[in-house]
């Protein structure tokens, strides 16, 4: 035990050095920029805007512009700019979430100038063709729809979204067949979120002054833009059943609260977690015993700026093995704000170890960091390890009842005369 507690003493000390790697916070070109320049081989510029399909204004038009990305500018064809940055051999990729679009470049040292060029003219001078959404950008749409279509897990976090939340957050993140969307739409999304206040940068092997000339440069005088408009995320869950004859036996339990995330819920899903921390050994979850061989149970944490979906995602090849997975995980939850003892302290170490990796990898700082960054937020690891350190067992406790007392949002996806009703799982 005393082991245990020089080994955390220390790694909070490791990680607090750590964090002071991370550049502060600064405005160039009115965005928020931060950097880090740990001597990485490579360089990774993001770039951040507020503009997930929980604002769009119709259904489908953040998907267009995520897809949009790099295509036709003032400076460069969309030809011209995969030329150029295959000549350099760096890549360019975007994201879309419900809350957030992100432009990234991945580059070798020193070519910097042009692809944080080309990220800043897709912001300032994009021409959003006609030609390129019909021969390009839609077609790329469908595709994505499709395919999430086609998995269970992510077609049952959409319509579990939908359920909790309804609109704003409840909009999905991909294009919905039958929804009509134009070139002119796009660009007046656009227009209403490229600009000074909603976007925020972030770089990795760069140093945080040469990133902000490089800004002030490319950006120029960005103009400023209102923060997009979204009604306060309010939770209400609900049931739905949806047939498929393709992947896994899908069920989604799931509970959802309104508010500022909570450290608490992040300590619940390390505590439920079946996943064992010594490979081909059994976890020490209260799940973990419970689950049939070839059925997996995943708590799903989704935190956002007001509000939480909290869940797990059970996932078999049969029905039975899925109903008999999803009970034990449903036990398990209704139990779980009990923990005290060494089994809190175990689940908030999972929980800090969990937070301090997401630190380690660029897409985990670009989904942890950059949302707190471009809110004005603390945004150090030390912040989010002081907060999970700072859950005990009455706030774990609260937190975990508060949860439970909504209504459930579930979904089930497969055959859905046979997968469990939540009435069946003691819901």
């Amino acid at each position: 035990m005393l082991a245990a507690r020089a080994s955390a003493a220390r790694s909070a000390s490791r990680i607090a050095r750590n964090a002071r790697k991370f550049a502060t916070v600064v405005d160039s070109a009115g965005v928020k920029v931060a950097a880090a320049d740990n001597g990485e081989p490579t360089t990774a510029v993001t770039f951040l805007v507020k503009a997930g399909s929980r604002y769009e204004p119709k259904p489908g038009v953040a998907h267009a512009l995520k897809n949009y990305a790099f295509k036709s500018t003032d400076k460069r064809s969309f030809l011209g700019t995969v030329r150029e940055a295959e000549l350099y051999g760096g890549v360019l990729s975007s994201s879309l979430s419900r809350e957030h679009l992100a432009l990234t470049a991945e580059f070798l040292r020193g070519d910097e100038a042009f692809f944080v060029d080309v990220l800043s003219s897709f912001l300032t001078s994009a021409k959003f063709t006609r030609y390129e959404l019909t021969e390009t950008v839609g077609p790329v749409c469908e595709a994505e729809s499709t395919a999430a279509l086609h998995d269970p897990a992510t077609h049952a976090l959409e319509l579990a979204h939908a359920l909790a939340f309804r609109n704003g957050l409840g909009n999905s993140i991909f294009a919905t067949p039958g929804h009509h969307v134009t070139a002119e739409d796009v660009k007046a999304f656009a227009q209403s979120v490229f600009g000074a206040g909603n976007v925020a940068v972030l770089g990795t092997g760069i140093e945080a002054g040469a990133l902000e000339q490089l800004l002030q440069k490319s950006l120029g005088k960005f103009s400023s833009s209102a923060s997009p408009s979204s009604t306060p995320s309010s939770y209400f869950g609900g049931e739905s059943r949806i047939g498929a004859h393709h992947g896994p036996q899908t069920v989604f339990v799931g509970f959802g609260t309104a508010g500022a995330p909570a450290p608490e819920l992040a300590v619940l899903a390390s505590h439920l977690d079946p996943t064992p921390s010594v490979k081909w050994s059994q976890g020490t979850s209260p799940i973990a015993a419970s689950v049939p061989a070839g059925t997996s149970v995943r708590p799903v944490l989704l935190p956002y700026s007001d509000a939480s979906l909290f869940g797990l995602l059970v996932q078999g090849q049969t029905t039975a093995d899925v109903k008999t997975a999803a009970k034990a995980a449903v036990d398990a939850l209704k139990t779980a704000g009990s923990l005290k003892g060494e089994e809190l302290q175990k689940a908030v170490a999972k929980a800090k170890f969990s937070a301090a990796s997401a630190f380690d990898v660029r897409d985990g700082l670009v989904s942890t960091v950059g949302p707190k960054i471009l809110s004005g937020s603390p945004a150090s690891i030390t912040d989010a390890i002081s907060a999970l350190e700072k859950v005990d067992a009455s706030a774990y406790s609260k937190a975990a009842s508060s949860l439970l007392k909504s209504k459930p949002t579930f979904v089930a996806v497969g055959d859905i005369a046979s997968l469990p009703y939540a009435d069946e799982l003691g819901l």
